[in-house]
């Protein structure tokens, strides 16, 4: 068990960098790894149940002590990523296919490497870990509303499938996770740490299946998504940090939103790209993967060295399952 939790604690330190190399081989060798993309929602319910088994009780009590800060960063989170996505999408002009997939990517909840950038960054972790929770309850409900909202007049699409999607490939297993760490407390402990590994190991597949099903697309518009995902993910952190600013949080809680609004579960917006639109929407999310971590990682390297000054330090140890690569 020692020499797996090394393994997973190596693939996370490493993890954009293998994110990188397999998007690379993917797209030098399509063929090997087209085929994986009908997975796609099964790899992402695999990393979900993780997630879930990493969440407890506790996680949520911040809703409770401070639920102002909770409800400001959740709905920063749902207003200003998808108003991004929508915006450099149209500026860029980018084709409907890639614009659904950047709002999707908007519209998407938040993920569990977030909160591990959050420690790092000495920010607020409990609100980190609570938003991240929150937002990923939100997202069947949200996340195709905003969806019908932004992309209902580019391309056609049920909020109701999307719905559906959601509530099976990010409800479900999250509260499965959740109720197995509740009855099987000791089991899900002793696996906690693999979990990470599990996580990188499902986004990376992910990756691979996306970018092999649109590789032609990426070759002949690769520069362009990628400046669009920067964009958004940019735009995303320094907003996030805005909002906390112009409200008067403290500096913990900024970094904290920052990170959150920033970072978002692209493996989600993949697999709804996949299934409800094309794979070349999915190109955004399988992009924004590698991308939010080299951001969030050189974000949180540089506030790591800067002490809060003036404010009592609310950020604990992330929870041990919140070490899980994002998607």
């Amino acid at each position: 068990m020692n020499t797996v939790r090394q393994v997973s604690a190596f693939v996370g330190r490493w993890f954009a960098l293998i994110v990188l190399i397999a998007g690379a081989v993917a797209l030098i060798t399509p063929s090997t790894f087209e085929s994986w993309s009908a997975q796609v929602p099964l790899l992402l319910q695999i990393i979900m149940l993780g997630m879930g088994m990493t969440l407890r009780p506790s996680d949520f009590a911040i809703i409770g002590r401070r639920p102002w800060a909770l409800l400001l960063g959740v709905a920063a989170q749902f207003t200003l990523m998808p108003l991004l996505g929508w915006g450099i999408a149209h500026l860029l002009g980018l084709s409907p296919v890639l614009t659904a997939g950047m709002i999707l990517v908007g519209c998407a909840p938040g993920g569990t490497a977030s909160n591990v950038m959050v420690f790092l960054a000495r920010g607020d972790t409990a609100l980190s870990v609570a938003m991240t929770s929150v937002s990923t309850l939100l997202a069947p409900l949200l996340t195709p509303l905003l969806v019908l909202l932004l992309v209902g007049e580019d391309l056609p699409v049920a909020a109701s499938d999307l719905f559906v999607s959601i509530v099976k490939i990010v409800l479900v297993p999250v509260l499965l996770g959740l109720v197995l760490r509740l009855l099987l407390p000791r089991l899900i402990e002793r696996v906690i740490d693999v979990l990470p590994l599990v996580s990188v190991l499902g986004i990376t597949a992910v990756v691979l299946a996306v970018v092999a099903s649109s590789a032609s697309t990426l070759l002949s518009v690769g520069l362009l998504v990628v400046v669009a995902v920067v964009l958004h993910n940019l735009a995303g952190l320094a907003l996030g940090y805005a909002v906390g600013s112009v409200c008067r949080m403290p500096v913990s809680s900024r970094r904290a939103i920052s990170i959150e609004v920033g970072m978002q579960n692209s493996g989600l917006a993949a697999a709804l790209a996949t299934v409800h639109f094309a794979p070349a929407a999915a190109l955004p999310a399988a992009i924004f993967s590698v991308w939010h971590n080299v951001s969030g990682s050189t974000i949180a390297s540089y506030w790591s060295r800067r002490p809060i000054e003036g404010t009592a330090r609310e950020a604990g140890a992330p929870v041990a399952g919140s070490q899980q690569a994002r998607s």
